[in-house]
Parts: C-alpha cells; sequence; structure tokens
C-alpha cells in the first residue's frame, strides 16, 4: 500500500563489502523504463522550480541504475492504474511508496524494502474534540480523508474504523494534497501521513496543523516489477550496496530532513 508514514531506513538484510559495487550486475547500458505519480512529498514530487520530478526515490532508483550501468527513462501514471500497468509490462519497475504486502505479490514481483513506513494523525492546529485513534473513532461524526487503494486508506479502515472499507466516514480524495485540503478547509477532520510529511505540511503551513496519538501502522515499501522480471535480482543486489556503504542514509538525510528544514 501507498502510504503517508513515518520513513525509516530499513536496517541492512547483510553485510556487504565495501568492493561490492564492483561485483554488481552489468547491464550494458539498458534503458529500465520506470513509473511513479510525482503526487508524494518527499518521496516523488515536481520541483514547482524546474517542473522536473524529484525525489528519494528518483534519487535512489538512478543511483541503482548507474551502479548497474542502465539509464532510466522516467514516465508518470496515476496510482489507481500504476500496479496493473506494470503487471501488464507497460513500465519496467514503479515506484510510489507500495507496501509489500501477500495480496499484490500475487500480481507483481517486489523488490526487497528500502524503507519502513508509520502513519500519524494529521489535525487542525485548533482540534481539541479527539486526542487519538480511539476518541476520533468514538464519535461518528468525525471524517477521515484517504486516497483510496493507499496504506492511509487501509490503516484509517483497520486500525482507527471498524473494518469496513466502505465505512461512509471515510471521504475518499483522487490525490494525497487533495485529501490535506479538504483537511484545511474543514471538510473532514483528520489525515493520516507519515512523521516527515505531517512536519513539511506544518511547517509550510504555520499554525493550520499538528499531529496527534501514536503510530498507526508499520510496513515495508519496495519497488514493483511484472511477474518474473530479470531486473529484480539486480536491483536487490545494488539496493543491498546502496543500505551497506551509507548511501541510504544520506539519501534519508538530504529528503527526510535537510527538504523539510529548506520548506
Amino acid at each position: 500500500m501507498k502510504s503517508s508514514v513515518l520513513f525509516l531506513v530499513v536496517a541492512l538484510a547483510a553485510s556487504v563489502a565495501p568492493a561490492a559495487a564492483q561485483d554488481l550486475p552489468d547491464l550494458d547500458g539498458r534503458t529500465i523504463v520506470a513509473v511513479t505519480e510525482n503526487a508524494y512529498v518527499p518521496l516523488n514530487f515536481t520541483d514547482p522550480e524546474t517542473g522536473e520530478g524529484v525525489g528519494l526515490e528518483y534519487d535512489l532508483f538512478n543511483e541503482i541504475a548507474e551502479r548497474l550501468n542502465a539509464e532510466v527513462d522516467w514516465e508518470l501514471a496515476s496510482w489507481d492504474v500504476m500496479i496493473q500497468a506494470v503487471r501488464d509490462g507497460q513500465f519496467d519497475v514503479g515506484m510510489d511508496g507500495i507496501t509489500i504486502n501477500a495480496e499484490r505479490a500475487e500480481q507483481i514481483d517486489f523488490s526487497d524494502p528500502y524503507l519502513t513506513s508509520q502513519q500519524f494523525m494529521l489535525v487542525r492546529a485548533d482540534e481539541d474534540r479527539f486526542e487519538n485513534a480511539e476518541t476520533f473513532a468514538s464519535d461518528e461524526e468525525f471524517l477521515v480523508g484517504a486516497q483510496a487503494g493507499t496504506t492511509n486508506f487501509y490503516v484509517a479502515v483497520y486500525d482507527v474504523l471498524d473494518g469496513d472499507e466502505s465505512n461512509p466516514r471515510i471521504k475518499l480524495f483522487e490525490t494525497f494534497g487533495a485529501s490535506v485540503q479538504a483537511l484545511s478547509a474543514g471538510d473532514v477532520d483528520t489525515v493520516l501521513m507519515d512523521a516527515t510529511s505531517a512536519e513539511g505540511y506544518i511547517g509550510a503551513n504555520p499554525g493550520a496543523f499538528k499531529v496527534i496519538g501514536e503510530a498507526l501502522g508499520t510496513e515495508e515499501f519496495g519497488f514493483i516489477f511484472p511477474p518474473g522480471s530479470d531486473l529484480v535480482e539486480p536491483v536487490n543486489a545494488a539496493l543491498a550496496a546502496i543500505k551497506a556503504d551509507g548511501t541510504l542514509d544520506t539519501l534519508e538525510q538530504k529528503w527526510f530532513y535537510d527538504y523539510n528544514a529548506a520548506q
């Protein structure tokens, strides 16, 4: 599930020697067609100054491709069609904060995880009617905004409310940003998201928002591939090297801390 979550660098899965990059597969300049949405700060979004796609996932996969001697052709697709499009082979790899789970693994192949996610409740700064998921759930008048098919939707359903995916208390929006706009306007009462994204919204809108309650839902993100893709093994090899040599730590610092501090 795509999500709005607290991002934590995944613990190193294995020890990789400093010279491991020299032992990575060589894709001989192959072009990898990658797809994302450009609507999920700080993983993937459009730079307002340049109009180009930027974010942690861009930097991470570009680094993977460079280590594998490959080029990346970046394409865009909406979240609701992305997994099916990758499954059908329209793209070689997809990424959009996609949570690794068994149901999806029946449709597409996953890479090893590159991030672990948690979600928190973002509310308006003057909210005093509820203080956590339990008190929110106890009042039928309170509404949560979510993007269909994402982790914020499923956590709202199963971790906050009653497990009914048709619960009318969940108001669906086409994009994550639209759900935050609805929160600001008072059309919904909370939106679930990662702590870093929450800090970004709070910093960009002083006095407008705050975070309440404890972390909800812990899940792992992975790249997705068409079933049987020959890219899974080399991407995992490069990802392991990137974790081991500290590059992923550097990217986390750049996009989860330095970026938010600059907003």
